[in-house]
């Protein structure tokens, strides 16, 4: 058994792939016992190719490419990998994502500390050296409505501020989804992902229920990564959508039936007003109005490849 899975979706972005990879090889210390499995994600046929080739000719033994058949998500896509795992922790780490330092091992000696802690990340980077937002807090009504700034100045010690740089361990909600490292057992007793997901709150979603058998969060600000954020997927007013169903669904699962009422008509009556002045959100008001189901998530329009 290996001390860590590391685990990568690709989807249409190889070369940032062959990079993530890179990194994580020439930063992760020789006495880290660990295996990669990278899965593609459905992408086009050339880029799995060029994946393939690259990863025959890396020189790493514990290297494994996985191709789905279908897009199945953030969420599905490292459910995918899982299944290929034999490893005491996950590292789901984005393929937008380099290696500043030996993450791994820096994440993996912070999660054997205490038995209470069930998730560690690190401190995310631009890559021109910026600090990078690395945590937040669990999505919630209270968030929504008033925003993190608000409750970070009412209460920092349950909100603590986002956009400071730490130098020790930090509790927090949840580390971001770009790169996360789990113990495997706790992992495995939540049932992982929830692939009714297919894109965002994967993670605030896995931590809150961690969270709930007593497994917390900590950010861990000597691991060191860059996150090119947003590279591995483009903005449009579908993928915002997304982001709309992906939070009244969490909403609703942690919160209930009021909770989801309540955040679905404040965005119907957001977006009402929104699309007078940018028509573009003529379709995200539309999903609003049919209630934002899971029906009209992404996933759903996704096909089978042979």
């Amino acid at each position: 058994m290996f001390d860590i899975a590391v685990i990568i979706i690709n989807y249409n972005k190889s070369e940032l792939t062959q990079a993530c990879l890179k990194s994580i090889i020439e930063k992760t210390a020789s006495d880290i016992s660990y295996q990669i499995i990278v899965v593609d994600n459905c992408s086009e046929k050339e880029d799995y190719l060029l994946l393939q080739s690259f990863c025959k000719e890396i020189n790493f033994e514990h290297l494994q490419l996985v191709r789905s058949k279908i897009n199945t998500g953030f969420g599905g896509g490292n459910m995918h990998g899982v299944q290929f795992s034999n490893a005491k922790h996950y590292a789901f780490i984005n393929n937008d994502t380099l290696f500043l330092n030996d993450c791994l091992s820096i994440l993996k000696d912070a999660l054997g500390k205490e038995a209470t802690i069930g998730v560690v990340g690190g401190q995310s980077y631009t890559e021109t050296g910026e600090l990078m937002q690395a945590f937040d807090h669990f999505a919630s009504l209270s968030k929504e409505f008033f925003g993190r700034n608000f409750l970070e100045k009412i209460n920092a010690t349950k909100y603590p501020n986002r956009k400071k740089e730490y130098t020790a361990p930090l509790k927090v909600n949840y580390v971001q989804g770009s790169f996360m490292l789990v113990e495997a057992a706790a992992f495995n007793a939540v049932g992982g992902f929830d692939t009714n997901l297919f894109l965002y709150y994967e993670e605030t979603d896995l931590c809150k229920r961690l969270d709930k058998i007593g497994k917390h969060c900590l950010l861990i600000p000597a691991a060191k990564y860059i996150h090119y954020h947003g590279a591995s997927t483009p903005q449009t007013i579908y993928i915002k959508t997304e982001l709309k169903i992906s939070l009244l669904y969490i909403i609703r699962k942690h919160y209930g039936f009021w909770a989801h009422q309540i955040l679905l008509n404040y965005l119907r009556l957001n977006y009402t007003f929104s699309t007078l002045f940018k028509p573009k959100y003529f379709y995200l008001l539309k999903v609003l109005l049919a209630g934002a189901p899971l029906t009209k998530s992404l996933k759903t329009k996704q096909s089978i490849v042979n």
